[in-house]
């Protein structure tokens, strides 16, 4: 009984040293990526984190300011209006393109035998290959007082709503949220066509034998299946809301007054034009915060659908 009994001890020791070389190799190969992770992305956090604690202009010596600079960035009108105006931002670069790549990826799937929608798919995902500076300047010319759009306008009979839509108070961050929308709805179109890719045709099948129409298929078929796909598209159009700068520093560059000020952009101001990067350094931790706290739900939203 004794040799039977070790027996099998010996043989789970054996297998537990490869087992435990395999961990460490498997290790090994991470390491490089865990340290440039840490080097260029935790230990940037970490500083940023520690200048916000003081008041320092970014040459000179510091001073110690503990949570004031926090306690700045939500009593300070233009510092709390700019996270107002990237929450504003969320409808028009996250809720408007994965409403509309829904419909469109939906369309092009109806008619994916025909070249339309590889026409279509070329189209939409062609702001994707834009770079962002060059989208903004050709919207802001074409949303011009003598732009494109109020030439189009006039020629159909609307010349009284014609505006500088980047200069008008009213109308500027809806302007700047279009231009987000615009570039974003490829990339969520070509995501949700992808998760329709994968979808049982023999469901839809059942549907049209039980009689369902064409809209009764989208709700009851493909939204449900592409829950993990809409839960990366609002992920990331949130996060590019929320951390939004190149299209609103070339369209608008926060003007006019601060009605399309963001936290990115007001970052950029304070440290690198007023040398507040106490200031600077405390808002940017807060939108980090806001971004994680925006995209955790999400993710597990996602999740608990599965289950």
């Amino acid at each position: 009984m004794n040799e039977v009994t070790a027996r099998p001890a010996g043989v789970r020791s054996s297998h537990r040293r490869p087992a435990k070389r395999r961990s460490l190799v498997g290790w090994l190969f991470v390491l490089p990526a865990l340290a440039f992770y840490a080097v260029f992305v935790l230990r940037p956090i970490a500083l940023t984190f520690q200048y916000s604690l003081y008041e320092w202009d970014g040459i000179g010596p510091s001073t110690w300011a503990g949570p004031a600079n926090y306690g700045k960035v939500f009593t300070d009108p233009d510092l709390f209006d700019s996270l107002v105006n990237a929450f504003q931002l969320i409808v028009f670069f996250s809720a408007v393109p994965v409403a509309l790549g829904l419909a469109a990826a939906a369309t092009i799937r109806r008619i994916a035998a025909s070249r339309l929608a590889l026409v279509a798919r070329t189209v939409l995902f062609l702001p994707q290959v834009i770079p962002l500076v060059a989208a903004g300047i050709a919207w802001s010319w074409l949303l011009a007082s003598t732009g494109v759009i109020n030439q189009l306008l006039e020629l159909v009979g609307l010349g009284g709503i014609t505006r500088a839509w980047l200069g008008d108070f009213s109308t500027a961050l809806p302007a700047v949220g279009m231009i987000g929308a615009w570039v974003l709805l490829g990339l969520c179109t070509l995501l949700l066509l992808a998760g329709m890719s994968k979808i049982d045709p023999s469901l839809y099948e059942a549907a049209r034998l039980d009689g369902a129409g064409a809209w009764r298929e989208f709700v009851s078929i493909t939204v449900p299946s592409l829950r993990q796909e809409i839960a990366v598209c609002v992920t990331v159009t949130v996060i590019a809301a929320l951390a939004s700068f190149d299209i609103i520093y070339i369209s608008t560059q926060g003007g006019p007054g601060n009605t399309t000020m963001v936290p990115g952009l007001q970052i950029y101001y304070l440290a690198f034009s007023e040398r507040e990067v106490g200031t600077a350094s405390a808002l940017a931790m807060v939108l980090m915060v806001l971004v994680i706290a925006c995209a955790f739900p999400i993710q597990w939203f996602a999740k608990d659908g599965e289950r």
